[in-house]
C-alpha cells in the first residue's frame, strides 16, 4: 500500500543532539581531542577576556566553528551561520542546543583580534602536538621541511608604485575609464617589491614559487612534519621572499634539543652552502635533495650513500600532502585575509584542523589493526 505524502509540522522532537549524531560519525573522535585542548586553554581566555562588561560568545565556540569551516570547506563566516541554523551535526560540535539562537557573523569580525592578540591558535596547535606526542604518533629523529605560497587577498592592479607622485606618468598614461575596474598598462613599466607595494595589502609580495610560474601577490607558508605519519610539528608564516623558506627553516630548527641529533629532508631549494653549513652547526644532518644543474651540490656522497637519505628524500614528499589538504580543504590557497597576522593566525589554525584529521585516521588505523 502506498504511503501519502503528507507533510505536518511537529511543534516537539524528542532526543538530544548527542543521540542524533552516529557513535562511529569521524567528527567525534575531533570534538574528544578539541575538547581537551579548550580545557587546557581556559586560563588564557580567562586573562583575554576579563572579569567586567557583557557576556560574549564562549571562545571555545568560535573556535570549534572556525574548524568546522576549515574541515567542511565552508566559505565564509555567513554560510556557516546558515549551516548552523538547521545542521544539526554542526550544533552538536559547536556546542549549541536545537533552540539556540545562532550569533551574528560579525562576532567573528569583532572578536578575531581579541584571539589574535592573545596568540590563541598558537597555543591550540600546540596543544594538539602535545597529544600527538602523548599518544606516540610523532618521531624524534627524522623531520622534513617546505614552504608554499599562500595567495594574498589583493590583485596585481593594487600593486602600484610607492611615491606615485603628483603628476602622472608620461610613460603609463591613466587609463580611459576611471571606474571600479580602470584598465592598466604595465607595458615597459618594471614592478618590483622595492618599488612597489600593494594598496589593498601592504604586507604582500609579489613572488612565484617557481622558475617559469606567474608572479602572485602573496605569502610563504612553512610546515616541520615528522616522516613517521606526516604530522606538522612547527609552523610559521613569512613575507615572501628569496631566502625566507630557509630563514624560517632555521628559526623551526632552532626549538629542537641542542643535544639531539636528527636529519631534515627538504627539496633542492635548500640545497645552499649557508643553510647547509648552518644545520650542520645545529647538528642536524641535511637530507636535503641535490640541485646539481649547471652548479656543484653542496650535498655530496659522505650523505647520499647512506640508506636514511633515500628514505628521507621518499618521505619528504609526503608534505605536499599537507600543503594539498590545507590548500583545497582547508581554504588556504587564496587568503580571505590581510597583513601578516591575520593570515598566519589563520594558517597556524590551519594546521591544528590537519594535525586532528591525520590523528583521527591513525587511531583508525590502530584500531582496524587490532
Amino acid at each position: 500500500m502506498r504511503g501519502e505524502d503528507i507533510q505536518q509540522d511537529e511543534l516537539f522532537s524528542y532526543g538530544s543532539l548527542e543521540e542524533r549524531v552516529p557513535a562511529k560519525h569521524p567528527l567525534r573522535p575531533i570534538r574528544l581531542m578539541v575538547d581537551e585542548a579548550l580545557k587546557q586553554m581556559s586560563q588564557r581566555f580567562d586573562e583575554i577576556y576579563g572579569d567586567e562588561g557583557r557576556r560574549s560568545i564562549p571562545p571555545e565556540r568560535l573556535l570549534r566553528a572556525l574548524l568546522l569551516q576549515m574541515l567542511y570547506s565552508v566559505r565564509s563566516e555567513r554560510m556557516l551561520m546558515e549551516q548552523l541554523e538547521y545542521n544539526l551535526l554542526f550544533r552538536w560540535f559547536v556546542g549549541l542546543s536545537a533552540n539556540e539562537p545562532v550569533w551574528h557573523p560579525t562576532v567573528f569580525t569583532k572578536n578575531r583580534d581579541r584571539l589574535l592578540q592573545g596568540a590563541v591558535a598558537e597555543e591550540f596547535f600546540s596543544l594538539i602536538v602535545r597529544q600527538a606526542r602523548e599518544k606516540k604518533l610523532l618521531s624524534d629523529e627524522h623531520f622534513t621541511v617546505d614552504g608554499t605560497l599562500i595567495e594574498a587577498w589583493a590583485g596585481h592592479k593594487s600593486f602600484q608604485k610607492k611615491d606615485k607622485g603628483d603628476g602622472d606618468d608620461p610613460l603609463n598614461p591613466p587609463p580611459p575609464d576611471r571606474g571600479s575596474n580602470p584598465t592598466v598598462n604595465w607595458r615597459k613599466e618594471k614592478r618590483s617589491n622595492e618599488t612597489h607595494e600593494s594598496l589593498t595589502d601592504p604586507m604582500a609580495r609579489l613572488y612565484k614559487k617557481a622558475r617559469g610560474a606567474e608572479a602572485r601577490l602573496g605569502y610563504l607558508g612553512h610546515v616541520l612534519t615528522e616522516n613517521r605519519n606526516g604530522l606538522i610539528v612547527d609552523v610559521r608564516l613569512t613575507q615572501a621572499g628569496g631566502t625566507a623558506e630557509r630563514d624560517a627553516a632555521l628559526a623551526m630548527l632552532a626549538c629542537k634539543p641542542e643535544s639531539k641529533r636528527v636529519t631534515l629532508g627538504a627539496d633542492r631549494g635548500y640545497d645552499t652552502r649557508g643553510f647547509v653549513a648552518a644545520i650542520r652547526g645545529m647538528k642536524v644532518t641535511p637530507h636535503v635533495a641535490q640541485n646539481d644543474s649547471h652548479r656543484r651540490s653542496t650535498i655530496d656522497q659522505r650523505t647520499t650513500r647512506h640508506e636514511g637519505y633515500g628514505v628521507s628524500q621518499v618521505k619528504r614528499k609526503r608534505v605536499e600532502e599537507v600543503f594539498g589538504w590545507m590548500k583545497t580543504v582547508a581554504l588556504q590557497r587564496k587568503t580571505r585575509f590581510r597583513g601578516l597576522d591575520r593570515v598566519g593566525w589563520m594558517f597556524t589554525f590551519a594546521a591544528a584542523a590537519y594535525n586532528l584529521v591525520r590523528m583521527r585516521n591513525l587511531s583508525n588505523l590502530s584500531v582496524q589493526a587490532a
